[in-house]
C-alpha cells in the first residue's frame, strides 16, 4: 500500500495521469514465464487475460497478492488424465477437480487411452451447462469409436464399418477434438491392425490433429516395448501427424533398464524430422485394472460375458491359468499388485489369495468374477524413470485414475522428489515441462506462458513446502504448498484454500479452413 501511495504522489507532483488500474496484481514473486530465465517481479491481470509481466509494474489493482518468497508460474497442463466423468459430474464440488487445483494444474486433456465419448460437441459443451474448475481439451478415442461400430469382437472392420469409423473421427475433429487417442494395449483396441489405426489417424491428420498413444505394449505382453514405440512412430510417419506417447515407461521385469533404447528410437525419429513427444508420471507404480494386468487378450474377445464363460470352460482352464501366471510374472508377482477398490481394497493380490485360501491366479479369477477392480502395479525402476524424465521432449502428466496417488500428487511429487531431492531436473525445467511444453506441443494458444495477452492461468507455490501428501496407502490426500491458483483470471485457490470458483472452460481445437463441411 505504501508503494502504491508513493506512485500516486509522484504522478500528482509530475502532473502525470495516475497509474492504470487492473483487476489483480501478483507482486514480488520469482516469476518463471515458461520461456525465460526467472526474475523477481509482478504479474498484472485484467479480466481473463494477463495485462503485463515485468519488474515493478506501475499498476493499481483491486486485489494485490503478495508473492514474496513464492514461485509464480504458468498454470500447469496435464496432457493425460481420466477425469472426464468428474468434469461432467452432477456434483459441483467434484467438477472443480480439487486434486488438480491444489497442485496448480489449470488445464487437462481427457479422452486418452482411446476412451471417452466420440460426441465431442456434447463433451465440450458440457462446461457451458455445468461449470468446471479447470480448463479441458479432449481427444476422440479410437476404442470408443471402434466399439460403437463393431463392438468388442476380435475381427477387422468391413469396408463399410471402416468408413463409418473414419466419419466418426472426422466429425469429432470438426467439433473440437485435438486428435485421435489410442489404447492399443487394451481390448478391443488391441484387436486392431496398424493399418486400421493409420486409416483413422489420417482423418485426424487432415484436420490438424495429433496421435496420442497408450502403446500396444509397454512390456513384453505382445510385440514388446521397442516394437510398440516403433509402431507409434510409424503411425505418425505414414498418417503424417505428430506422435505423442502416453505415460512413457519400461513396465515389468522383462523390459526394465530399456529406457536408453527407447530414448534412442524416439530421438532418431526426431532427428529425421518427425514430431514425437511423450508424457510421464513420476511414480514407480502404474495403475490399471486387474483384467488388463493379468487376463490375456484372447480371453477378452467379446467382452466381459465371453470372458466369464471362458472362466467356466474346463478345456481352457490350463491355458488361461498359464497365461495369467505369465502376465503376473511380468509385473513382478502377486506382491506387486495392490488392489485399490472392492472387497480387497488396500491388499496385495498375495494377501487376497491368503484370505481366500487359494493360490494367486485362482484368487484373481474369483475377484474378477465379481468385478474388475483397479490395481496399482509396482513395475518400474527409478533409473528408467529418471532417464525418461531428463529428456527435453518429455512433459509432466498424471494419467489420473482413481485409487492411485498420481491423481492427487503427480506434479507436486515431481517437484519435491525429482527437483529438490534427486536433482534430476532444475526448477525451470520442471515448470516449463509442466506448462509451456504441453501448450506449445498441442497448440493451446494463450496457455502455458506468462506473457501479455495470454489467459491468466497462474500458480503461486511455496518452493519450501510444495509436495505431494498422497501415498499408495492414502491416495486422496491433497498436495501441500500451493498458495494461489488463477483460472482464466479468477482465483480458484487463495491462501492455500479452494475458493469454490468454477472458472474453467472447454478448449476446442480449430480445424484448418476447408477441412470440415
Amino acid at each position: 500500500m505504501k508503494r502504491i501511495l508513493m506512485l500516486l504522489a509522484a504522478a500528482f507532483v509530475l502532473g502525470a495521469a495516475p497509474p492504470e488500474r487492473v483487476d489483480l496484481i501478483i507482486r514480488g514473486g520469482t516469476i518463471y514465464t515458461g520461456a525465460d530465465a526467472p526474475f523477481v517481479g509482478d504479474v498484472a491481470i485484467s479480466g481473463d487475460r494477463i495485462r503485463a509481466v515485468g519488474r515493478h509494474l506501475p499498476y493499481r489493482a483491486a486485489r494485490v497478492i503478495d508473492a514474496r518468497g513464492m514461485i509464480v508460474a504458468p498454470g500447469f497442463i496435464d496432457p493425460h488424465t481420466h477425469v472426464g466423468g468428474q468434469l461432467q459430474s452432477g456434483d459441483a464440488q467434484t467438477r472443480l477437480i480439487p486434486a488438480f487445483l491444489m497442485q496448480g494444474v489449470t488445464t487437462a486433456f481427457i479422452g486418452n487411452d482411446g476412451g471417452g465419448d466420440p460426441d465431442l460437441d456434447s463433451v465440450l459443451g458440457s462446461a457451458r451447462r455445468r461449470p468446471v474448475g479447470i480448463n479441458y481439451a479432449a481427444y476422440v478415442g479410437f476404442g470408443a469409436v471402434r466399439e460403437a461400430v463393431i463392438g468388442q469382437a476380435d475381427r477387422a472392420p468391413t469396408p463399410a464399418e471402416l468408413a463409418r469409423m473414419r466419419q466418426l473421427v472426422a466429425t469429432a475433429m470438426c467439433h473440437g477434438a485435438f486428435g485421435l487417442s489410442t489404447g492399443l494395449f487394451y481390448a478391443p483396441q488391441s484387436f486392431a491392425t496398424i493399418e486400421e489405426v493409420i486409416a483413422l489417424s489420417r482423418e485426424a491428420a487432415s484436420r490438424g490433429g495429433n496421435y496420442d498413444s497408450h502403446l500396444r505394449d509397454e512390456s513384453s505382453y505382445s510385440i514388446g516395448l521397442v516394437a510398440a514405440v516403433d509402431e507409434a512412430i510409424r503411425i505418425g510417419r505414414e498418417a503424417r501427424l505428430p506422435v505423442h506417447i502416453s505415460h512413457i515407461k519400461a513396465l515389468g521385469v522383462d523390459v526394465q533398464g530399456q529406457a536408453p533404447v527407447i530414448i534412442a528410437h524416439v530421438e532418431a525419429a526426431r532427428r529425421a524430422g518427425q514430431d514425437v513427444t511423450a508424457d510421464q508420471y513420476p511414480w514407480s507404480a502404474s495403475g490399471t485394472s486387474m483384467v488388463a494386468s493379468l487376463v490375456p487378450r484372447w480371453a477378452q474377445d467379446g467382452g466381459r460375458p465371453a470372458l466369464l464363460r471362458r472362466f467356466d470352460d474346463p478345456a481352457l482352464a490350463a491355458r488361461l491359468h498359464a497365461d495369467m501366471a505369465e502376465n503376473m510374472r511380468r509385473r513382478g508377482g502377486p506382491d506387486s499388485l495392490l488392489i485399490t477398490e472392492g472387497q480387497y481394497r488396500g491388499r496385495r493380490l498375495s494377501e487376497a489369495a491368503r484370505a481366500l485360501g487359494v493360490e494367486p491366479i485362482a484368487a484373481a479369477i474369483a475377484i474378477i468374477r465379481v468385478g474388475d477392480p483397479s490395481v496399482v502395479s509396482f513395475n518400474q525402476r527409478e533409473d528408467d524413470i529418471a532417464a525418461f524424465m531428463a529428456r527435453s521432449w518429455v512433459m509432466t502428466g498424471s494419467d489420473a485414475s482413481e485409487g492411485h496417488p498420481r491423481v492427487f500428487g503427480s506434479f507436486a511429487r515431481k517437484y519435491a522428489e525429482y527437483v529438490r531431492r534427486l536433482h534430476v531436473l532444475t526448477l525451470r525445467q520442471f515448470i516449463e515441462r509442466s506448462s509451456a511444453l504441453a501448450a506449445d506441443t498441442f497448440h493451446l494458444d494463450g496457455r502455458g506462458h506468462l506473457r501479455a495477452g495470454a489467459f491468466a492461468d497462474v500458480v503461486v507455490f511455496d518452493p519450501r513446502t510444495y509436495a505431494a501428501r498422497a501415498t499408495y496407502e492414502e491416495p486422496t490426500l491433497l498436495a501441500a504448498g500451493v498458495r494461489t491458483v488463477l483460472v482464466n483470471g479468477v482465483p480458484a485457490v487463495l491462501n492455500g484454500a479452494l475458493t469454490g470458483a468454477a472458472a474453467g472452460r472447454s478448449i476446442a481445437h480449430v480445424a484448418p479452413a476447408g477441412s470440415c463441411p
